[in-house]
């Protein structure tokens, strides 16, 4: 349930509860979240604290929304394999505004970027693809 009085923004604690209903199953892939004034009635909070909780469920890539459709819990995309060769190394950053259209990506989905010995960098994304050694 939600303290009120706590130390932890109510935001926080209400992204929290809808987390773990997604990390247990009880809300799967591809089902959508109680409306946003449904939320604030059962929660007694505002509107605003609805949308920042949904915001950061957001920026962690656990839920998209659709105007006007509603939020949904995010189905997770088909994972491709890329064997890396020897003396490539791999690092992880937010993409640029460029890589987020030309990948299509979801807010809070990381890139991968793996760099060649000879310093070409091509960039993954981490929803989407795992990398493996030889």
């Amino acid at each position: 349930m939600i303290d009120h009085s706590a130390d932890r923004a109510v935001f926080r604690q209400l992204a929290d509860l809808l987390r773990q209903q997604i990390e247990n199953g009880d809300l799967a892939p591809g089902d959508p979240l109680p409306s946003e004034l449904r939320l604030a009635d059962g929660y007694r909070l505002s509107r605003t604290t609805v949308r920042q909780a949904i915001g950061q469920l957001r920026s962690e890539g656990l839920v998209t929304v659709d105007r006007p459709r509603g939020t949904f819990v995010r189905v997770p995309e088909p994972v491709e394999l890329v064997r890396l060769t020897g003396g490539e190394r791999v690092s992880a950053r937010m993409p640029t505004v460029s890589e987020r259209r030309h990948h299509q990506l979801s807010d809070g989905v990381p890139v991968l970027v793996v760099t060649t010995p000879d310093g070409s960098r091509t960039t993954y994304p981490a929803d989407r693809f795992h990398l493996t050694q030889p």
